[in-house]
């Protein structure tokens, strides 16, 4: 969430910020007056507590002179005043509940360059990289490959664990551990520390990563227990420092996060998002930076070259889209998404579909979490933290299935990933 601080000072940018989100910038001064409310009834606080004191002290002053009565009247005020602080206390929490619940709901500060837009269909396209392949021959889709070769296994996987699930067999798992490790490789290359993390986060922690009010449409809940499956390992990796301090001299703290992900997924379903395009459970490789505030724009540009990059080494063709106002999420301030070319989609006609998601939430996370450094001045402030995938497995999957598909029915492994697959440079009919 946005730091209060920062609204307090800047109620104006807030607003023109939650205009160009096509929100209503009412919200703001909403905050700003339960903030008021809140401060009044904690200043009711203290001030009652004052007379606590006082009051006591003349109770222990009345006693010591053997004025029974007056002790009585006074210790009968102290009750008073007690049940007083108790229901003002009481005001102050719920106007402090109020207060963050509403502060949640207004967005990150938007970058400047993000383009005004209503929904995703006018996100602004950057560039496009790679040769869109021609076929002189009837192309498959993933399904149909994936099901020829013996490669993915969907009618079981829907009887024994629902829609959206699917079995992956033979050269396809290997394709989906070659597709991670090829992306592991590329980040220790560059520095990248390598974690593992939980699949499940306690609401605390999760809170940092994602909006409460996602947690309804994307998240599984595990029942009678506080903990959630993860959507991505950015949500336990921003919550690594929860409550920290970091050191000036630790950062950019540069992270290669690995996990399952998982997610309801609810919405879409048309032939193109089908088979293992739009699943509840994939596998992915991320990319997590923390940073000083001043640098933090200088790394979205290398997890975006890092990103693309890995797409060009698969010769996979793509574009670059920048998201716009209508379509950006509220803990964004700029964000870009790779689109991988797929000739199956569409009625086989191709279509550029979302494989990375670049963001920089600038110190959104870092607020919800407590997350701080330290400068060598001692002065603390929030860190900016942002996150971009590497490589997910399903989806490039389904690109390399497609795109690399031969008119005899087999498929080619991009060279890239040969190191990873065991021999095999080519999927065939068993």
């Amino acid at each position: 969430m946005l730091d209060l601080n920062f609204v307090r000072k800047n109620p104006d940018a807030v607003k023109a910020s939650e205009k160009r989100r096509h929100h209503d910038p009412k919200l703001v001064a909403q905050v700003l007056d339960l903030d008021e409310q809140w401060k009044r009834e904690l200043k009711v606080v203290e001030e009652l507590k004052h007379k606590r004191n006082v009051v006591s002290e003349e109770i222990n002053q009345a006693k010591k002179q053997k004025k029974e009565e007056l002790a009585q009247k006074k210790i009968k005020e102290m009750r008073e005043v007690a049940e007083n602080i108790k229901k003002s206390e009481e005001k102050v929490n719920q106007l402090l509940e109020n207060r963050t619940k509403t502060l949640k709901q207004l967005g990150n500060i938007l970058h400047a360059s993000v383009p005004d837009g209503k929904d995703d269909s006018e996100n602004v396209e950057i560039k496009k990289v790679g040769e869109v392949p021609k076929f002189n021959f009837p192309i498959k889709d993933h399904i149909e490959l994936g099901q020829e070769l013996d490669l993915i296994d969907l009618d079981t996987a829907a009887k024994t664990s629902g829609a959206r699930f699917y079995y992956l067999k033979n050269e396809a798992v290997l394709l989906s551990q070659a597709l991670q490790r090829f992306a592991i490789d590329r980040l220790l290359k560059k520095g990248y520390t390598l974690i593992q993390t939980p699949y499940m986060l306690n609401k605390a922690a999760l809170e940092g990563g994602v909006n409460l009010s996602e947690f309804q449409d994307t998240i599984y809940k595990i029942e009678n227990e506080d903990l959630y499956l993860i959507g991505t390992s950015e949500h336990p990796l921003v919550a690594l420092k929860k409550d920290e301090v970091v050191e000036e001299k630790e950062l950019p703290l540069k992270i290669c996060g690995v996990s399952a992900c998982f997610r309801k997924e609810l919405g879409a379903h048309g032939r193109d998002d089908k088979g293992i395009f739009r699943v509840h459970q994939f596998n992915k490789v991320e990319q997590i930076v923390y940073c000083k505030p001043e640098d933090s724009y200088q790394f979205f540009d290398e997890l975006q070259k890092n990103s693309e990059e890995m797409f060009k080494e698969l010769e996979l063709p793509f574009r670059v889209v920048q998201i716009c106002t209508g379509d950006i999420g509220n803990k964004q301030a700029l964000q870009y998404d790779i689109e991988a070319w797929m000739p199956g989609q569409n009625d086989k006609k191709g279509s550029y579909r979302e494989v990375t998601s670049c963001s920089n939430c600038t110190e959104y996370q870092a607020v919800t979490l407590n997350t701080k450094f330290m400068r060598q001045n001692g002065e603390k402030e929030y860190l900016h933290i942002l996150n971009n995938t590497a490589l997910t497995d399903t989806r490039p999957i389904v690109a390399i299935l497609e795109n690399f598909q031969t008119k005899s029915g087999t498929v080619k492994i991009p060279k890239a990933l040969w190191p990873y697959m065991n021999g095999i440079k080519e999927i065939g009919r068993k």
